[in-house]
């Protein structure tokens, strides 16, 4: 199978992975000129759901019609997916007939399974162990509000999660130094620490993780699948709220990110969207252009700009 897969971040160059973002930048340019750019007419992107999404959901698909393709929804409702049939069977059966797939599921060996049997792309639209499309768009929002992120601070606050795993890949690939502020017992799986050796460092507080940082970011305390832990998280997670005043010990430039939904009130303080050194709306718009950039890489490299 020769086709270019994108599970995680690490299955691009960190060249790649830089060239994606800052086509994104030019994608974006483009349709807020109004420019029709059409180059997968006759693409068709086929998008299985396990999990519920908004931003996933939208982004792809507006997309895909965007760049002059079409996307298929698929929950496993409407799939034999859903039924029990083999994920390598389906694999070859869907990739027979779709330009690439993107699947936004539970376990990460789902899309493991579907990239050995299938011939087209395929793209991890979140799994329980990564996000990668999302750090897409947090690192192209950083690019265009700040320049370059190597060498910076970031700080990740709260849950060690599918998207603190995908920031710790990110601080190998993007080269930053990453500060994980976590309670005892949920840090990010150690096997993602492991590969980022000294680029990430873990502390208990807060305060000492966001000192000095130039991105702060953060996700809600309790993620799909755990809502039966969501009395004991919100107890635990209390001290790790982001608010105004945290972000006052961070870099007078910092930016603050959230990849949403938020839970406001809980792990951001009420206003905190609002304060002008949010970045999150952008961010959210990111995701359109960043796997706009993505999908063209993946399905016509040709076409791709470096």
């Amino acid at each position: 199978m020769s086709a270019r897969h994108f599970l995680s971040l690490m299955d691009c160059t960190p060249e790649e992975l830089v060239s994606v973002i800052r086509r994104g930048v030019e994608l974006k340019d483009l349709r807020n000129r109004g420019v029709l750019f059409e180059p997968l007419k006759n693409r068709v992107l086929g998008m299985i759901f396990e999990k519920s999404s908004t931003r996933t959901r939208i982004s792809f698909e507006a997309g895909m019609i965007q760049l002059g393709g079409q996307a298929i929804f698929l929950s496993p409702r409407d799939t034999q997916l859903g039924r029990g049939e083999p994920i390598g069977d389906a694999a070859i059966v869907m990739s027979s007939m779709l330009d690439a797939v993107m699947i936004r599921t539970f376990s990460h060996s789902t899309l493991t399974e579907f990239a050995a049997n299938s011939r087209v792309p395929l793209i991890n639209g979140l799994s329980d162990d990564l996000h990668p499309c999302q750090l897409l768009a947090d690192m192209q929002t950083f690019l265009e509000h700040r320049g370059s992120i190597q060498g910076k601070t970031v700080a990740w606050i709260g849950d060690g999660n599918n998207m603190c795993n995908s920031y710790i890949e990110a601080a190998i690939q993007f080269d930053f130094q990453l500060r994980i502020a976590c309670p005892e017992g949920y840090e990010p799986n150690p096997e993602f620490l492991a590969k980022a050796g000294d680029r990430v460092t873990i502390v208990r507080d807060p305060q000492d993780a966001v000192r000095g940082a130039h991105l702060v970011s953060t996700d809600v305390w309790t993620s799909m699948g755990q809502e039966e832990e969501t009395a004991k998280r919100l107890k635990l997670f209390a001290p790790f709220q982001v608010n105004r005043a945290l972000l006052d010990q961070a870099a007078p430039d910092v930016l603050f990110m959230h990849c949403l939904p938020a839970h406001r009130g809980e792990e951001i303080s009420l206003d905190l969207l609002d304060d002008p050194r949010s970045v999150a709306w952008d961010q959210a718009e990111n995701r359109l252009h960043a796997q706009k950039a993505l999908l063209e890489f993946l399905v016509m490299p040709a076409y791709h700009h470096a």
